[in-house]
């Protein structure tokens, strides 16, 4: 790898919540430790101040916002992008890598970042999400994403990278527990979930992230184990209120109030998986990777989850015994019970590592700039 230090400026519409945010912040804080200036483009977010923190310049733009007065931001960006000496542009988005590549089209070539896009999800296939597969490298998230790209879009192979998303070891390994303040806490809030098998789903509130199945499941699982408690862990948008609401009238109807929290947005979802004896991920769709089941297994808490895109990927290194056909309602249920009944342990998290999905990333960068340096003469 290279020593020369560079200028990275990573675009995205939010730094709210979610593994997007997340890995932004992660790539942000390495770039800064190994002495090269990150730069981050967003609306700005909770995570905003962390960011800072950790040492990143933050712009403040709206870029996200779906709307045709976002070209607004070129004529800045154009004069920030050339005044800032920029190496890489690193776009995670389908909109904000639009108002980027029209951006870079008004740049001159022999001074032009290189532009590099992450294929976050499988997208909807059309032209607007074409822009993903349009960077100068494009990197993929899973097998799952890989083949998306290569199966829908025209990309040169030689320019598509995998990097499994990773977690910190020093942040999730199995002898990781929580405090005594934090159980403290924790119990004087939910009081009903004390001497309680907890169980929990960490998905943000919608309809494909199988809330609805999970509560179907504490409903067959109360007759085993009267004391089970589900906890239902995740942010609810707006324009998903009213699924919310649906949620909890059943399982109002169902008489099982005692046995489910719906928590909301928590910042402490490592802690809960803690104190949790399984975690699921029960989404309808693929995941493109799941990064909060990986946290949980490599926390040493089981994940029972459908055996379907980056989810499954983890799970057949760390934990094969977990998977379940989705839609599988009699398998989950008695997989479950079989788990709580006899526990299993996940093996050591040894492939999907912050480290190697850091330095993967930076090595990119480098490869894209020394390709880009090429072309240009």
């Amino acid at each position: 790898m290279s020593t020369k230090n560079i200028t990275v400026l990573q675009v995205l519409p939010a730094l709210e919540s979610g593994g997007v945010e997340k890995g932004t912040l992660e790539v942000a804080k390495f770039l800064v430790e190994k002495g090269h200036r990150s730069i981050v483009i967003s609306k700005g977010g909770r995570l905003q101040e962390q960011l800072i923190k950790n040492g990143s310049e933050h712009i403040k733009l709206d870029i996200g916002k779906k709307s045709f007065c976002t070209i607004k931001y070129i004529p800045f960006l154009i004069k920030f992008i050339k005044t800032s000496n920029i190496d890489v542009i690193h776009v995670r988005s389908r909109f904000p890598a639009w108002i980027i590549f029209l951006t870079l089209k008004f740049i001159p070539k022999e001074i032009r970042p290189l532009l590099v896009t992450t294929v976050h999800g499988p997208y909807s296939i059309n032209f607007y999400s074409s822009i993903m597969a349009r960077g100068d490298l494009v990197i993929a998230i899973s097998e799952m994403i890989k083949k998306y790209v290569l199966d829908n879009y025209k990309v040169n192979k030689k320019r598509l990278f995998l990097n499994y998303r990773g977690v910190d070891s020093m942040n999730y390994n199995n002898r990781q527990t929580v405090s005594k303040l934090w159980s403290k806490d924790w119990f004087k809030e939910y009081p009903n979930t004390k001497n309680k098998i907890l169980v929990t789903l960490p998905a943000r509130i919608t309809r494909w992230k199988g809330q609805e199945d999970f509560i179907n499941l504490i409903l067959k699982l109360k007759d085993d184990f009267p004391n089970i408690h589900g906890l239902i862990v995740g942010d609810t948008q707006n324009d998903k209120k009213k699924f919310l609401k649906s949620l909890k009238g059943k399982v109002k109807l169902n008489n099982i109030s005692d046995n489910i929290t719906f928590t909301g947005h928590r910042a402490d979802v490592k802690e809960i998986m803690l104190i949790s004896k399984i975690v699921f991920s029960l989404s309808n769709e693929p995941e493109a990777f799941g990064r909060v089941s990986l946290e949980a297994l490599s926390l040493g808490i089981p994940v029972i989850a459908y055996s379907h895109g980056g989810v499954e990927e983890q799970l057949k290194k760390i934990f094969p015994s977990g998977l379940v056909t989705k839609n599988s309602n009699q398998l989950l249920y008695k997989k479950t019970k079989k788990f709580l009944i006899k526990p299993s342990v996940p093996k050591k998290n040894n492939h999907f590592l912050l480290k190697n999905m850091l330095e993967n990333t930076l090595n990119i960068y480098f490869i894209g700039i020394k390709i880009n340096n090429k072309d240009r003469h």
